[in-house]
């Protein structure tokens, strides 16, 4: 009978412990991701709405949209009336 053949990766994680803190990190990641897109559902906003709104600083909010932009989940929509702040919206209006 052939010898199964096993992945790379399996192996890998076979030998490997993916650390507690990568794990928590993720999950953060993704709690925070869903907040935001869920938040964008309402419309457009800034970066400081979006911070009002879930209650967390701006600069955490700046670090997840750019995330988000980057792979495409987001995109820009204008600026504010002062100019200081791009207004970002869902990608194909969700």
């Amino acid at each position: 009978m052939p010898e199964k053949k096993v992945r790379t990766y399996k192996i890998l994680k076979q030998q490997r412990e993916i650390p507690k803190q990568a794990t928590e990190n993720l999950k953060y990641y993704t709690k925070m991701k869903k907040a935001i897109l869920n938040a964008l559902k309402q419309g457009p906003m800034t970066p400081v709405e979006l911070a009002k709104k879930l209650n967390m600083p701006t600069d955490e909010v700046f670090f997840y949209l750019m995330s988000l932009q980057k792979y495409g989940f987001v995109v820009p929509d204008g600026t504010d009336d002062m100019d200081e702040y791009f207004y970002y919206k869902l990608k194909n209006n969700g």
